[in-house]
């Protein structure tokens, strides 16, 4: 909150940084819980507006004075850029002034210390400090008082009178009740396990993993931390290239030290609670239990003054006082005094617990899990028991009243103003907040549905029809329940619907529509069931279906009915989400319109609200797989063997491909009507037809007339320009007199007359050219309900109707022929490059490509063999996909006392070599399962019933014929292999790689130790390695829509190159982030990567350092330890060591990352060559010539195999390559190796270009080092004299020289600026533009956006080798270099494999 500080930062303005970063918005959960006082903050001066506004930014921009924003005085309103947002493009959103000053505090019995604070803080946030601090920890029931006057928990720090710079705030200790016993007791707990790491493990309470600080042997920013005196270079064994071994151990290293000491035996509550009614005359609250560590007993009473040592034994109840009074106020006070151990071990934990970081305390917004886990140390816990037990969510059990109202919560939040930033940044908090806390109460409910722990609201019917209540949520279980989706596909429908319901949910909650309302939706998949967890509207439990729905069907059509209101809202939703209106015809033969498809239904709830809810075709249906006449598809999609059999017919597209199908319609549209307009204009004004040609040669990037019709049906993608899109726009305009005006503004001299006629013909050719419904307008819009069986429609066989269809037809054509294509073009330039199967479906779905597609992806790709690493992880990822279908039925009906035996039988009949694995099953178990299945009746719970003993039989063999053939039936891929090690040979796949996708996809934790995977005599799983079961959750992400307005509009400035401006934007939308999702979120740790590399940028390598260091932190603990964008983060902050002259932490960070990336992929990637190259760099740096040499080679190895031969970022390893030979000696393989980089730049520069000229000179200068060295060997063998050698001229190579080699590998080039300069970047404050713009590197076309032209030649950014006579960072800033550098930026992005960053001009 106002900063989670386990260590006092005296640097005033380091602690505002802190609170302002670290723990922003975090809320003691107690209070955040309370709805009545979270929810209803709707305005006024006392609501917590400022809380969700943006606290301290002076702290996030360390280039700014403390207590300077970028606002004026009043207001500061900077226009945002909103491509394709709903509201005005010329929106604007106002930064919220905001000052911070430093308060004193108080504190009973301890000293008093300065707090630097937000006028936009609550009070609670201070409160939270004081919690979290060590001196103060242990004190919970406490206020803050200014003036003896009590502060308002929930006022903001600037609304109170009287505060002001160096006020004193006084911490008051306060009576305690039974309610905040009971919270100091938990506080006291959790403070006695704060540095455990069981709960992350066990996946509880929010709790996950962090290895960073483990990894770098401390905090990396500590400035007294011990520097070693020499950097220790070596790297483990398995990270060397071309290791075989992968072991899974160091994945969480050091784990035995990561526990704290034990404090105390027992602190539970006593069997005496709760007071009898004297003794509560007495102020008596609550009774606790204690066995300090030299085995004394005590019984302590919680009072309303604090906590003492009662005269209470095991057998007799005395409550009054023991001899030896100690009253205190704090629990651990009254422990420290009676327990010597207690108060050492306490010690030692608080210095613990403050070397952590307070990114690896602050819980997560979901829960994340591992998939391995050390031997779980179980210890006593009484208060941990009591909690499994009780059917306590969190903190609930603190708000007055029942269990929470989630449907009621989830609907107010959304109903929260939203016109000003203010009320957005409230309402998407309180939005979010609302939404974790459900996720994870519903996930807890979905384990106690299935473990058996809540009962069924309809006990008397067949397990697969129960339905469940618990927490006022509703549970339904993924099959088909009264044959309900039969025509569908039955329980495979039953089990897809919930998924394509959740995209449904996803689609409306994103459009955030007034007045329309959805369910809270989570979808658990646990021990081979799938859940569908809901929020409940209100009354919908005490009235029969038939009479809630006022729109929609529950019958599939018989029935339809529909309500003025809900067709009053869903007609603007349907344009919003490109549904088409369209009409259907019930049994009655009664038309009724609709506006989404038939299934959906509207209900009014009790609290008059309207709800949507079976959303799950809210997208066109996927004709590519329904069962259609093939006539139906083109002879293209024929060809690519569709449509094809799909186990259900749900099948659906994406949102993302509908808006990209739609998009490309569109830009043929404008580009088809613009050419044909202004050609019969120019025909029209008597223009000859030559110029007529040359304008629409113009138009068309040069195509002629004869080629337009054919350039627009292959759909080119051309770029329209904004004049095009504004006369189409004009064309299209249904008031005549008003588009003939705006006619006359663009083109001149047209004649009024004939625009009617010219206009229709031009917009009804291009209209018919994309399909469109209409023929005076573009319009793309689908509807969901064609091709399905059980819709009447209105006019089946109207034109209306076919080109509905043939939209419908054209956008999955398009996913096939345009969209899967583009995926590997951008494989191709590496501009996607997956890490495993979660990123590869991560960049299908951004496509719009949805995963039944997969094996068509796997086939195209087998075209490339540039991308075999691609191939590989498709390969694997169908494999896994297929094993988790399999193991969804494998696990059903498992007896709960043989789950691990199962687990571990599943895991060797999938990945062991050893033939014939036995499931650990005794005998007797065996036969009792077998006698029990005979006798049991038919079981009314049959799903729950433990007689499913098929999983015994499980064989190697067996199992692999089925992975064979649900990937051959399920993604139309056949699999040329019949055993695990037929697919790690054939397709290149590693072990532990698929052992970790399998684990994650399926919920599995196995123990961590090493597994013999390969071994052929044993089997490799044992029942005892399998841990636990954990739940895989799906749901929606709250979205914060301003933060990612100041986000995308920061990117766009420091893409044209105002870097300052660029900064603000991206600092405000960073403060905005952590106000909405508070410390912890995927998106903070992306935004604040985006921070740490413009610091890097603008030369601020410490500030680069501290926000890199908080990106990988959040990274780990959000995204898991072995997440891609983990490893990503990792590099990132290695590269910023080596700037800070961390060398060893740098090269410990980059084997870490290496680490990972064989872990999850094996060394055939292209992110390993760049990688091995900065391992390569780094050693080089610190003359371990012969170690670099290795990681050089195999880069060099790996760039030939994935880029072109004559790629430049070949010979740029080439270079290194040859580099490190001449460091070590050895010119003649220099010479060979810098041989091969002179001729790939000759070839692809040509001879005149200076990198050619460059690595000809070190030729030169190689050959005459190698003449030297071979005559003075040769004399030396004929042995004419005694010989000395002459020192060979090699340099060392200097640390900036190293460094800048590394920004050129890495994609960062930039040109040296001086320090003054630098300064004055940095403080300019409201300067629109720089004096000389930087220069940008373009992505796509090298295109230089300072001066529009195209670099012709290109270069690369490698620098020259270091025994060239001057070094490499003298030479780069020579005016010669610095003259080249805008050639360097259209190849360099062949050299580097990420995207380029911005490069900073000199000023000159």
């Amino acid at each position: 909150m106002a900063g989670i500080s386990g260590t006092e930062d005296t640097d005033k303005k380091d602690d505002t940084a802190q609170k302002c970063t670290r723990d922003k918005l975090e809320r003691p959960a107690n209070d955040t819980h309370d709805m009545n006082e979270a929810v209803n903050m709707n305005g006024g001066t006392d609501s917590p507006q400022s809380e969700l506004s943006d606290d301290c930014p002076s702290t996030e921009n360390s280039s700014q004075e403390e207590g300077e924003r970028t606002t004026d005085e009043d207001e500061k309103k900077t226009e945002i850029d909103e491509k394709g947002d709903k509201k005005s493009n010329d929106q604007e959103v106002v930064l919220i002034q905001d000052t911070g000053f430093v308060v004193k505090l108080s504190i009973p019995g301890g000293e008093d210390f300065d707090l630097a604070v937000s006028s936009m803080e609550l009070v609670q946030e201070i409160h939270q400090v004081l919690v979290d601090r060590e001196e103060t920890c242990h004190r919970t029931c406490f206020s803050l008082q200014l003036d003896n006057v009590a502060l308002d928990n929930f006022a903001e720090l600037k609304s109170i009178e009287g505060l002001k710079e160096g006020s004193v705030v006084k911490v008051v200790e306060e009576p305690y009740t039974i309610r905040e016993a009971r919270i100091h007791v938990r506080h006291i707990r959790d403070l006695l396990k704060s540095v455990d790491p069981s709960d992350a493990y066990n996946g509880a309470d929010c709790s996950s993993l962090s290895f960073l600080n483990t990894v770098t042997g401390g905090d990396i920013l500590d400035k007294k931390r011990n520097k070693p005196d020499s950097v220790d270079c070596t790297p483990p064994d398995y990270i060397m290239p071309n290791a075989k071994e992968r072991p899974i151990l160091p994945l969480h290293p050091g784990i035995k030290e990561l526990k704290g000491p034990n404090c105390i035996k027992v602190l539970t509550y006593s069997g005496w609670n709760p007071p009898p009614g004297n003794r509560k005359m007495h102020g008596d609250l609550l009774y606790l239990y204690v066995v300090t560590l030299e085995e004394k007993k005590y019984h302590i009473t919680a009072s309303t003054r604090g906590f003492y040592v009662n005269q209470s034994t095991d057998e007799e109840f005395n409550p009054k006082a023991a001899q030896q009074k100690f009253l205190s106020h704090s629990l651990i006070d009254l422990l420290i005094q009676v327990s010597p151990a207690f108060k050492k071990n306490f010690g030692i934990l608080l210095k613990k617990r403050a070397q952590k970081h307070p990114f690896e305390r602050v819980p997560t917004p979901y829960q994340i899990y591992s998939w391995m886990a050390p031997q779980p140390d179980h210890n006593v816990d009484y208060i941990r028991a009591e909690d499994a037990f009780s059917t306590r969510l969190g903190y609930e059990e603190h708000i007055p009243g029942q269990t929470r109202e989630w449907n009621e919560e989830v609907q107010t939040t959304q109903e929260l103003p939203r016109k000003t930033l203010p009320d957005r940044l409230i309402r998407e908090r309180a939005i979010f907040k609302v939404h974790s806390d459900f996720v994870g109460a519903a996930t807890r409910g979905a384990m106690a549905v299935i473990d058996g722990n809540v009962m069924a609201i309809n006990p008397g019917e067949e397990a697969k029809m129960q339905m469940f209540i618990w927490n006022n949520i509703f549970f339904s279980l993924g099959f088909d329940v009264r044959d309900h989706y039969k025509e569908f596909g039955g329980d495979a429908a039953a089990y897809s619907a919930p998924g394509n319901d959740l995209q449904g949910v996803k689609a409306y909650f994103n459009l955030d529509h007034e007045g329309l309302y959805t369910l809270g939706t989570v979808i658990i998949d646990y021990r081979g069931y799938r859940i569908t967890a809901q929020s409940i509207i209100p009354g919908i439990l005490e009235r029969e279906q038939e009479q809630s729905v006022v729109y929609g069907s529950i019958d599939f059509g018989k029935t339809i009915v529909t309500n003025e209101k809900y067709q009053e809202i869903l007609k603007k939703t349907a344009s919003l989400l490109k549904v088409r209106p369209h009409k259907v015809v019930n049994e009655k033969g009664e038309e009724v319109e609709l506006f989404t498809s038939l299934e959906c239904k509207g209900i009014i709830g009790n609290d008059r609200r309207y709800y949507v809810l079976d959303l799950l075709r809210t997208s066109p249906p996927d004709v590519n797989f329904l069962p259609i006449d093939l006539e139906e598809l083109s002879a293209v999609m024929q060809d690519h063997g569709f449509p094809r059999e799909h186990r259900h017919r749900l099948s659906c597209l994406r949102q993302e491909l509908v808006e990209a199908f739609v998009e490309a319609k569109y830009v043929t549209f404008v580009r088809h009507a613009a050419i044909n307009y202004q050609h019969l204009q120019m025909k029209r004004q008597g223009k000859v037809q030559s110029d007529a040609k040359a304008a629409k040669a113009a138009l068309t990037n040069g195509h002629c007339e004869e080629e337009e019709d054919k350039a627009l049906d292959e759909k080119k993608e051309n770029v329209v320009t904004e004049e095009d899109k504004k006369l189409v726009e004009v064309l299209t305009n249904s008031d005549q007199a008003e588009q003939a005006d705006q006619v006359a503004q663009i083109m001149p001299g047209i004649d009024v007359k004939t625009l009617e006629e010219d206009t229709k013909d031009v917009v009804k050719k291009a209209a018919k050219l994309v399909n469109s419904l209409s023929d005076t307008e573009f319009n793309i819009t689908f509807n969901p309900d064609v091709y399905q069986a059980h819709v009447k429609h209105a006019n089946p066989e109207s034109e209306n109707m076919r080109r509905e269809k043939q939209i419908v037809k054209d956008a999955a054509e398009f996913l096939v022929v345009y969209q899967i294509p583009s995926l590997i073009s951008d494989c191709m330039d590496h501009s996607s490059s997956p890490i495993d199967g979660s990123t590869l479906t991560e960049a299908m779905h951004t496509k719009g490509i949805n995963m039944r597609y997969l094996g068509k992806v796997a086939e195209m790709l087998t075209k490339y063999p540039i991308l075999s690493y691609v191939y590989t992880i498709a390969v694997g990822e169908l494999i896994t996909r297929a094993v988790k279908h399999l193991f969804k039925t494998y696990m059903q009906g498992v007896d709960m006392m043989s789950l691990s035996s199962a687990v571990s039988h599943f895991l060797n009949c999938f990945l062991g070599s050893y033939t014939a694995p036995h499931a650990q099953l005794t005998a007797e178990e065996l036969q009792g399962k077998k006698a029990r299945r005979k006798n049991i009746k038919k079981n009314k719970a049959a799903i729950f019933s433990m007689d499913n003993v098929e999983w015994v039989s499980e064989t190697p063999k067996t199992m692999w014929k089925k992975i064979v053939d649900e990937v051959k039936d399920y993604f139309y891929f056949k699999l040329d292999c019949d055993s695990v090690d037929g697919a790690m040979e054939k397709y290149g796949l590693q072990r532990v790689s698929m052992l970790r996708e399998v684990c994650r996809s399926c919920g599995i934790q196995i123990l961590l130790r090493e597994y013999n995977m390969e071994s052929r005599n044993k089997q490799v799983f044992y029942e005892d390695d399998i841990v636990n079961i954990f739940p895989l959750v799906k749901h929606i992400h709250p979205k914060a829509s301003d933060a990612y307005h100041f986000f995308t509009s920061g990117q766009a400035k420091i893409q044209q190159g105002l870097l300052k401006e660029g900064y603000d934007l991206i600092s405000e939308a960073l403060n905005l982030l952590n106000n909405v999702y508070g410390a912890m979120h995927p998106e903070v740790a992306a935004c604040l990567r985006l921070m740490a590399r413009l610091n890097y940028i603008l030369g601020d390598y410490g500030e680069a350092l501290s926000y890199q260091q908080r990106a990988v932190l959040m990274s780990e603990r959000v995204q898991g330890l072995d997440h891609p964008n983990t490893i990503t983060e990792y590099s990132h902050l290695a590269l910023y060591c080596f700037a800070n002259n961390q060398v060893s932490s740098s090269l410990r960070l980059m084997y870490r990352t290496r680490y990972l990336a064989l872990l999850c992929h094996g060394e055939e990637h292209p992110e390993v060559a760049l990688i091995d190259s900065n391992i390569g760099l780094i050693l080089h740096a610190v003359e371990e010539y012969e170690l670099s040499l290795r990681f050089l080679e195999h880069a060099l190895q790996l760039n030939q195999k994935f880029h072109r031969k004559l790629s430049l970022k070949v010979a740029m390893s080439y270079h290194l390559v040859a580099r490190t030979h001449s460091c070590r000696g050895d010119f003649r393989a220099a010479l060979q190796t810098e041989k091969e980089a002179y001729g790939i730049y000759k070839q692809m520069l040509g001879e005149e270009h200076d990198r050619t000229k460059e690595s000809s000179d070190c030729l030169k200068h190689l050959t005459q080092q190698a003449v030297v060295f071979q005559k003075k060997m040769n004399e030396i063998y004929k042995g004419e004299k005694s010989i000395t050698l002459p020192p060979l001229q090699i340099q060392t190579p200097s640390i900036a020289s190293v460094m800048e080699t590394l920004n050129a590998i890495n994609g960062i080039v930039f040109v040296q600026i001086s320090p003054n300069d630098l300064d004055k970047i940095k403080q300019q404050m409201g300067q629109t533009s720089m004096e000389s713009a930087p220069i940008i590197l373009d992505k796509t076309n090298g295109v230089d956006k300072q001066n529009g032209t195209t670099d012709e030649k290109g270069d690369t950014p490698e620098e020259n080798n270091t025994e060239d006579k001057e070094n490499m960072s003298k030479e780069c800033t020579s005016s010669k270099c610095q003259g080249d550098i805008a050639e360097m930026k259209a190849k360099v992005m062949q050299q580097s494999q990420v995207p380029p960053e911005v490069v900073v001009a000199n000023g000159q």
